[in-house]
Order: structure tokens, then C-alpha cells, then sequence
């Protein structure tokens, strides 16, 4: 690299919007990436993006304190992308009528499952208190685990960390697993997908199919108010 290039570079890497450009950018063009394979679960833009970004800043030497200045404005649409769910809530609202109470009956199973399932998983191989703590709500929206975990005294980074890696394992697995299992109803194939691996999970089932994206939205959503209210009521039995 010449003197000109890194003069360059240092002060790009001072500019806020450097690491929301790269952002947008790596996203754009995994997204372009994940429809030329017609969207195969492998191809998930999320993992692809994140695979590029942890490498632009692994090469770089960039804190990640430094990429989060720049690249904050995303973490702050994450509000209104969820309120924005209600737009196709609103348009299948006849839909979700029909289908509410075998819905509610799901949800209530899927999110005590969940939580409990990873829990009891993890303590019979013995993580730690604090370590339960913060595994327990991660199949909830990074925001609102992370708030949960802060709450009952464990480690927000690591929530967030594995909220992710539940979105995006969710989102790879969905399809394969619900055709194996020869699930063909989208209302329900949505409601799975959204309890289970919430935005990132919603997101893959906007691109299979609308319906299954309304219902991932509204899993999602009902299952972060669920978990906000039950992990903590849980907590006290967790050793």
C-alpha cells in the first residue's frame, strides 16, 4: 500500500459513514448472491454479510467499537423495520383471524420450549449460571434478549452474540427441515420459523413466501413480549 493509499484509508476509517457504506454494500451484494442461487438457505445474505464484514475488519486492524460508530444508524432501523411488520399483518388480518387460537396454542408451546430446551441443554453440561442467563431468551430479538439478559445480571454481548447465531442457523435449517417434514402450510411454516430464529429467520421467510413472512412477523413479535415475561419468572430455577 503507498503512502497515498494509506493517507487515504486513514482517513476513511475516521468518516462515520465508511462502515455504514461497507455495511450496506456487503448486504447488497450477498443479497444480489442469495437470488442467483434462487435463495438457497446456504446462501443466507445475513452469514454472507457478516462472514465479509468480520474479515474487512480483521484485515484492517478496525476496533469494532470504530465499525459500531459508523454503522449504528442500521442498529437504530431495527425499530422501525419491526413496527414495519404490521404492514403485512394488517394486509393478511383476515388470515390471522382464522388462525388465531391454533397460533396461540404454538406460540405458548414454542416459547417455553425455546428457552427451556437450551437451558436444561446447557446446564446438563454444566455452563455456568451466568452463562444461562444470558443463553436463555435467545431466540427473541437481539434488542429485547439483550435487555432480558441485562435484567437478570448476565452478559448482554454474549446474548447478542448468540441471538444472531440462532437467526441465522434457524434460517438455514427452515426450509429443509419443514419440507422434510413435509409441512406445506405457509401460516404455519412462518409461525415456526419466527419463534424460532425471530428477525433474521423472518426475513428468509419474507423471501419464500408473504404469508409465511406475515406469520414469522407476528411469532416474532409475540414471542419477544412471551419470553420478556417468562424468562424472567424462570430465572429463579435456573442454577
Amino acid at each position: 500500500m503507498s503512502d497515498v493509499d494509506f493517507s487515504l484509508w486513514v482517513y476513511l476509517s475516521r468518516t462515520p459513514l465508511l462502515w455504514l457504506s461497507v455495511t450496506l454494500l456487503a448486504y447488497g451484494m450477498t443479497d444480489a448472491f442469495s437470488k442467483k442461487l434462487n435463495r438457497h438457505p446456504l446462501a443466507n445474505p445475513v452469514l454472507l454479510a457478516i462472514l465479509i464484514i468480520a474479515g474487512l475488519l480483521r484485515l484492517t486492524g478496525t476496533p469494532y467499537r470504530t465499525y459500531f460508530e459508523g454503522a449504528q444508524f442500521i442498529h437504530f432501523l431495527l425499530g422501525p423495520a419491526t413496527v414495519a411488520l404490521a404492514f403485512p399483518l394488517y394486509e393478511h388480518r383476515e388470515t390471522v383471524k382464522r388462525a388465531l387460537l391454533p397460533m396461540m396454542v404454538a406460540l405458548i408451546a414454542g416459547s417455553i420450549t425455546a428457552f427451556v430446551s437450551a437451558v436444561w441443554i446447557a446446564s446438563i453440561l454444566g455452563i455456568p449460571r451466568s452463562m444461562l442467563l444470558s443463553l436463555a431468551p435467545k431466540s427473541v430479538t437481539a434488542g429485547v434478549a439483550m435487555g432480558i439478559t441485562e435484567q437478570l445480571g448476565g452478559d448482554p454481548a454474549l446474548t447478542a452474540v448468540l441471538v444472531i447465531l440462532t437467526g441465522i442457523t434457524g434460517a438455514i435449517l427452515a426450509t429443509p427441515l419443514l419440507n422434510a417434514l413435509g409441512i406445506k402450510d405457509w401460516r404455519a411454516r412462518g409461525l415456526a420459523v419466527g419463534l424460532a430464529a425471530h428477525g433474521i429467520g423472518t426475513a428468509r421467510a419474507f423471501q419464500v413466501h408473504p404469508i409465511a413472512g406475515t406469520f414469522a412477523g407476528i411469532a416474532m413479535g409475540l414471542n419477544a413480549l412471551l419470553t420478556a415475561i417468562l424468562v424472567p419468572l424462570a430465572a429463579s430455577f435456573i442454577r
